[in-house]
């Protein structure tokens, strides 16, 4: 697949990953977005307590050591045709 292909796959709430990637058990998931109510830092510094906040959908990774990251597309990433469907 490519990314345009794997963005699809994501917003239908499958994982994806690259081949190409080295690490074991990496993949991207979907964060829908959703709104909430501002009551704990670091929000709190930002905002009165009770503010809406509309958190935006975005991409996770979750990385070959098991942590969840935010993830950023890269040029490799972004032209690649390795893309794939994780179980």
């Amino acid at each position: 697949m490519n990314i345009g292909e794997a963005v699809v796959a994501l917003k239908r709430g499958e994982k994806v990953a690259r081949t190409g990637w080295n690490g074991k058990n990496m993949f991207l998931f979907l964060v829908p977005g959703r709104e909430f109510e501002v009551y704990k830092p670091p929000l709190l510094g930002l905002y009165p307590p009770g503010t809406v906040v509309d958190y935006r959908s975005h991409v996770d990774m979750r990385a070959a050591d098991g942590e969840i990251v935010p993830w950023t597309c890269s040029q490799s990433d972004l032209l690649a045709d390795d893309w794939t469907v994780v179980d």
